[in-house]
């Protein structure tokens, strides 16, 4: 067992509706496991962060129709608060070459 220094933080995005199954569709959790978040300790909120990993990744997998597809495109096309379920983003820099210093002054 590792020490844990931090407590876990939850994994809401702040998208809070339930799906037919009752998860949240932002962070995946049931609804037992969103109003007893506070009382688990962190290898149990570990635990139920690795359930909504799968169950997210399950849910990605089914064939949606084409409607849902399309509504997925454009929440995903909405600035949202970033969800601790999703792989770190790589962000290209690109350089700004066409900047003109000439008016500055040192």
């Amino acid at each position: 067992m590792q020490l844990e220094f931090f407590d876990v933080p939850s994994p809401c995005i702040g998208i809070c509706q339930s799906d037919d199954k009752g998860h949240c569709l932002g962070c995946m959790r049931s609804r037992k496991e969103r109003l007893e978040w506070k009382t688990f300790n962190n290898d149990e909120k570990q635990k139920v962060i690795k359930r909504c990993i799968q169950r997210k990744k399950r849910k990605n997998n089914q064939h949606k129709p084409k409607e849902l597809e399309a509504v997925a495109k454009e929440e995903s096309e909405v600035d949202r608060q970033p969800s601790l379920l999703d792989p770190p983003s790589k962000k290209q820099i690109v350089p700004d070459d066409d900047i003109d210093f000439s008016e500055f002054e040192l």
